[in-house]
């Protein structure tokens, strides 16, 4: 499975950093350990909302420049952050977007997790062009805003929206799911370190629970 970003993402972003994994064996048995990472981030927020973390602040920034009010469009990794702080725990859903939720909000930065034989060729990170189809978790069919950021497939299908925001459920992992493509994506200053080093946290998980891992 290849991702891409359009160089028109990268020209207009140019600090983001991009670390994927593709792990195959999943299911919904498999065992994951969430507790260290959910306390790094409720250790975090002790200190502060997240509103006030670097990571998030770049996402907001982003968004703004995309036209979206940043407290209403979120990034992923926010709105867990968000979510965990006023809650005090995150939702249990499957073990591995459990895994990657419980990551994503140690290190503050999105992580996406896509069922990769949902997925119509490789995967690009572009402006849609407004004929393409989202479908949402409830199963109805969006457009996608001509210049939105979205992710798209060879089919023209849009894998999730405003870029860190909102995901498919057309991709999302189910009970079914065996293969999947993890995507991570940071702007803040050192987003390359610590995307490199969530990417590696995610991998050394998943072997942990014996699932073969690659780049």
């Amino acid at each position: 499975m290849r991702l891409q970003h359009h160089p028109e993402i990268h020209a207009a972003h140019p600090g983001l950093a991009v670390g994927t994994l593709q792990a195959g064996g999943i299911t919904p048995e498999m065992p994951v350990d969430l507790e260290r990472f959910v306390e790094r981030a409720t250790r975090r927020l002790a200190d502060g909302p997240e509103s006030e973390f670097p990571e998030i602040q770049a996402w907001r920034r982003a968004f703004a420049r995309m036209g979206l009010k940043p407290t209403q469009y979120r990034c992923a990794s926010e709105s867990l952050l968000r979510r965990l702080r006023k809650e005090g725990s995150l939702p249990r859903i499957h073990p591995v977007i459990d895994l990657c939720n419980a990551v994503s909000v140690a290190y503050a930065i999105p992580v996406a997790v896509l069922d990769v034989a949902k997925i119509s060729g490789s995967l690009e990170v572009r402006h849609a062009r407004g004929d393409e189809k989202y479908v949402t978790f409830a199963g109805t069919v969006e457009q996608p805003n001509p210049g939105e950021v979205i992710f798209a497939d060879e089919d023209g299908q849009a894998h999730a929206r405003r870029w860190t925001n909102r995901q498919s459920g057309h991709s999302a992992v189910s009970a079914t799911t065996s293969e999947v493509l993890i995507v991570s994506e940071g702007l803040h200053p050192t987003a390359a370190e610590d995307v490199r080093l969530l990417i590696e946290a995610i991998a050394g998980e998943l072997a942990t629970a014996g699932i073969v891992t690659r780049p």
